[in-house]
């Protein structure tokens, strides 16, 4: 099987678009590929945070990907921070990338804009997302559009190294993201739902309360007319409606739209079929998130799974640039 690596940062609580979007497809690879599965706390740093936000945040997160169905007995599931190597081997990766390839990175741009502080952790921040690769031999990262840039400097990034210092990194080819609906924001259905406070009666959240779904997707933004029809150009928010009745279903928006002649019935379906969704995840994650100790073993577990990996690629990789070994290199070497 192929060695394919995602990771999820902890900057908010999980989104259905999270969810039907990429999460369900993580639980499906289990049973094609070997997934290495991080939680990326370590990239939540590169902006202003609260610690205990960031902790619970963390903890939170990882309890949401066991009760989707991320299985460690199938997968390796690990928090970043909890695997020193990512950070030793960031920083390699940092005396390997040029500062004008860090510089042209478009979400450093984006994410920095007019802000009176600007880490350089934001700055430096695509070699952690390159040693979170290349730490695990990775054959594939799924990516979207917006991480494309990212894994192309990965993949420079690994090249140039083996070029200067012999073959020491796995070169890592992007997937083709497999992804669920494209759900929209309710109230903006021209933007993406987000784990972002612009838009709160936009967004539902996985575990949100199930008449607070029902009551979003009641006042959900449709249009002035009255045809249900999924075009979504011309009728975005119908369009959402119906992909999201899809996604919660397993049916086509088109095929769904042609049973409905108002808005009204499509609301309530839709309303039904996705606290039916959630269900079961919100029942599963009240019972993992009750034993909390139990939560920490299983990442304590795929921890030492992923360190086993990550400690082999970094002992090659200490080794190649020309690091005098320590006494546990030395035993390992």
């Amino acid at each position: 099987m192929a060695r394919v690596f995602s990771g999820i940062k902890p900057s908010g609580a999980v989104t259905l678009g999270n969810y039907v979007g990429a999460l369900r497809s993580w639980v499906a690879a289990q049973d094609e590929d070997d997934c290495v599965f991080c939680v990326v706390d370590l990239h939540a740093l590169t902006v202003p945070h609260d610690p205990a936000q960031l902790r619970a945040l963390t903890l939170e997160l990882a309890t949401v990907l066991l009760a989707v169905g991320v299985d460690p007995d199938r997968c390796t599931l690990f928090v970043q921070s909890h695997v020193h190597e990512h950070a030793e081997l960031a920083w390699l990766m940092e005396c390997t990338a040029s500062v004008g390839e860090l510089r042209r990175m478009t979400q450093f741009k984006e994410k920095a804009g007019d802000q009176e502080f600007v880490s350089g952790g934001l700055f430096t921040y695509p070699a952690l997302m390159a040693a979170d690769i290349l730490l695990y031999d990775t054959d594939r990262v799924p990516v979207g559009d917006d991480q494309r840039q990212h894994l192309e400097l990965t993949r420079d990034l690994a090249g140039r190294f083996n070029t200067r210092f012999g073959e020491t990194f796995v070169v890592p080819e992007a997937a083709i993201l497999r992804v669920g609906a494209r759900v929209m924001d309710l109230q903006d259905p021209t933007r993406k739902m987000s784990k972002s406070e612009d838009s709160p009666q936009g967004v539902i959240l996985l575990l949100e309360d199930p008449s607070s779904i029902e009551r979003k997707i009641r006042r959900a933004v449709t249009d002035t007319e009255t045809e249900v029809r999924y075009d979504p150009e011309a009728k975005p928010g119908v369009s959402n409606l119906l992909a999201l009745l899809a996604a919660a279903t397993g049916s086509d928006p088109a095929e769904l739209a042609g049973r409905y002649q108002g808005y009204g019935a499509l609301k309530a379906d839709c309303a039904e079929a996705v606290v039916e969704l959630v269900r079961p995840v919100q029942m599963r994650y009240a019972e993992l998130a009750a034993d909390p100790r139990a939560v920490a073993s299983l990442l304590g577990h795929g921890a030492g799974k992923a360190r086993a990996t990550a400690a082999e690629t970094l002992a090659r990789a200490r080794r190649a640039v020309g690091l005098l070994p320590g006494s546990a290199q030395s035993r390992r070497a």
